[in-house]
């Protein structure tokens, strides 16, 4: 699928690189056809890696996809300048009036924290339920499938002992969904969090269902009935060396942690890991962006309010 993103953009030229088609503004302009438009609402502090990840996912389609990138006003970033962030980013408040075929809400490394502390809280939950009214179906990843369960059905999230770390099977619950379509029965997720939500309090809410679990990593894909709110615990998303990086990193901290699971070939750090979940990453995120976008959400936006 052809990505329409602003010209200049790091991940642009790596996407590129990878051979995955990306559309100038001056190009997309001219095709008479209307583009989905996603905005994507990046928590993440290191922003240029998160970007390229998603845009290779969302890049695997034929359909073109207008991005629009929008970080937290209320949220003073360490790892991202104010200069990238005003060239490349908005504001929810520069496109709150506008309407979006999807919403793809990242994680955060903020999970520790209580949600009511943490500072963005109050502009993420209006940006959540904005999203019930604009936007068509919406793909939370990680803690913000946490954020939104606990704001829109009050889910509460628990500490784990440890943190979950590695690549971890999945089996499929409904085989029938369409966001599944086309899944192993088995499939390899990376996971990497020190909290969870727990089978039972979702199989209390009438409104929710589980498309996906794991007896290790516990539910994985969490669903509204039709598909308008999707939570993802895990990160389909990540690179080959996410989960090396986040390693290195906590050790060098000082951090004592456990290599991650599933991941290097005999658990030796030295040793390339090997990719287990690119193809279901992909196959995710092409079902989301066929069956719950692109086939359901009205050619006029201005209607939305009415699906």
């Amino acid at each position: 699928m052809p990505i329409n993103i602003q010209s200049g953009l790091p991940a642009s030229k790596i996407l590129k690189a990878e051979n995955i088609f990306i559309m100038n503004e001056d190009r997309a302009i001219k095709q008479d056809i209307r583009p989905l438009n996603i905005v994507i609402l990046n928590l993440m502090p290191v922003k240029t890696v998160t970007e390229t990840q998603l845009l290779r996912l969302l890049g695997n389609s034929p359909l073109q996809v207008d991005i629009t990138l929008i970080y937290p006003k209320t949220h003073v970033s360490k790892n991202t300048s104010e200069a990238y962030l005003f060239k490349y980013y908005q504001t929810f408040d520069e496109i709150k009036h506008k309407k979006f075929d999807g919403m793809i809400i990242t994680g955060a490394p903020v999970e520790l924290l209580e949600f009511e502390d943490i500072d963005y809280w109050n502009e993420l939950t209006e940006i959540m339920d904005w999203s019930l009214k604009n936007v068509y179906s919406t793909f939370h990843i990680c803690w913000a499938s946490q954020a939104g369960l606990y704001h829109h059905f009050g889910i509460p999230k628990h500490k784990l002992s440890k943190k979950l770390f590695g690549v971890f099977p999945q089996i499929i619950d409904k085989k029938s969904v369409k966001l599944l379509c086309g899944f192993d029965d088995l499939f390899y997720v990376p996971h990497s969090r020190h909290t969870e939500f727990l089978r039972e309090d979702i199989i209390k809410t009438p409104e929710l269902e589980i498309l996906a679990e794991s007896k290790t990593s516990g539910p994985y894909i969490v669903a509204t009935k039709g598909g308008r709110q999707i939570f993802v615990t895990g990160h389909s998303e990540y690179d080959l060396l996410s989960l090396k990086d986040e390693y290195i990193r906590d050790i060098s901290s000082g951090i004592n942690i456990d290599i991650p699971q599933n991941y290097f070939p005999n658990d030796d750090p030295n040793l390339i890991p090997l990719s287990t979940w690119r193809s279901h990453a992909n196959l995710l995120f092409l079902n989301w962006l066929n069956y719950y976008v692109y086939q359901e959400t009205p050619y006029d936006l201005n209607k939305l309010l009415n699906c």
